[in-house]
């Protein structure tokens, strides 16, 4: 693959402003924008994730979002190879990629470019059947007899890691969880933005109120007719697994906006320690309102002049 210029990641916590300000830079420095929210390529799921409108999006083309149906599970490995694929072209058409998204895991993948151990739709199969019939804590309990170092780190109610875990084991023998060393595949900008807690909870409380306005009760109803109850990955996400009670009656709306701010918070927390662990992201103030979208535009300008002169 030809490296052409260096890509462009804008990333941090949820509610920071990540997607605006990629589709005003993708349009000053002419890219096309590669999704690496994991919630966004769900069909359907689009108040909840803060999905931005085709219509505004202002022609700038975009990657990764809608590619997969609600009860079908999102994985790195396949988001690795078809993100990867969608560079290629991008570089070849002359543009430029700017990747956007909170989900660190994914966008490391990317960055990183790293390798994925093999798989095999038989062996996976069987295993989550056994633990559909039996618990994961019975497969949990068989990963710390084969490798009690990766069961200590995988949850024993994570069926999805359990059963990723000891697939691999069959196939190769072995399992680890260790993360390559930081060291992008391709020249890469990272750009962070940083935006303090006491203005991020109001900014996420105002959020959660417009998208229940907006009508997340709606369109999770319409999920759940499309099969996101059988989705292991879409029906955990922060806003509908928390509505999905709502519909099933457990709690009130009270609550259930409550739980979705407070989840809310702690997913932003989480990504704040993933991406502060990273010292090759260089940090800008996140915009404080759309009119200050252009400033941070020009603040990421500014970092790529530097970096590539």
């Amino acid at each position: 693959m030809s490296a052409g210029p260096p890509l462009v990641a804008i990333v941090g916590a949820t509610a920071t402003g990540k997607s605006a300000l990629a589709i005003d830079l993708a349009r000053t420095i002419g890219a096309e924008v590669i999704n690496a929210d994991a919630m966004q390529f769900y069909r359907g799921m689009d108040i909840g994730t803060a999905k931005v409108p085709l219509a505004e999006r202002h022609g700038v083309v975009h990657h990764q979002i809608d590619t997969l149906d609600v009860h079908q599970d999102a994985t790195v490995a396949q988001f690795h190879r078809d993100a990867t694929k969608d560079m290629e072209d991008i570089v070849s058409r002359g543009s430029r990629t700017v990747v956007v998204g909170g989900s660190g895991l994914y966008i490391r993948a990317l960055l990183d470019g790293f390798t994925f151990a093999p798989t095999d739709p038989e062996v996976r199969s069987a295993l989550e059947k056994r633990a559909q019939d039996h618990g994961p804590g019975v497969l949990h309990r068989e990963l710390a007899e084969v490798d009690p170092v990766a069961a200590q780190k995988i949850d024993a109610r994570n069926t999805k890691r359990i059963v990723r875990a000891l697939e691999i084991i069959a196939l190769t023998g072995r399992y680890t969880s260790a993360l390559p060393e930081r060291t992008y595949a391709r020249p890469t900008v990272q750009i962070g933005l940083r935006l303090s807690r006491e203005v991020l909870v109001p900014r996420i409380e105002s959020r959660v109120t417009q998208m229940w306005r907006a009508g997340l009760v709606e369109e999770t109803e319409q999920l759940v007719a499309q099969g996101i109850r059988r989705g292991v990955t879409a029906q955990r996400a922060v806003g509908y697994a928390e509505t999905l009670r709502f519909i099933d009656g457990e709690i009130d709306e009270e609550e259930t906006r409550a739980l979705i701010v407070r989840h809310t918070t702690r997913l932003a927390r989480k990504q704040r320690s993933w991406f502060g662990a990273d010292d090759r992201v260089q940090w800008i103030d996140a915009p404080r309102d759309e009119g200050d979208v252009a400033r941070a535009v020009r603040d990421v300008c500014a970092l790529l002049d530097s970096l590539e002169s």
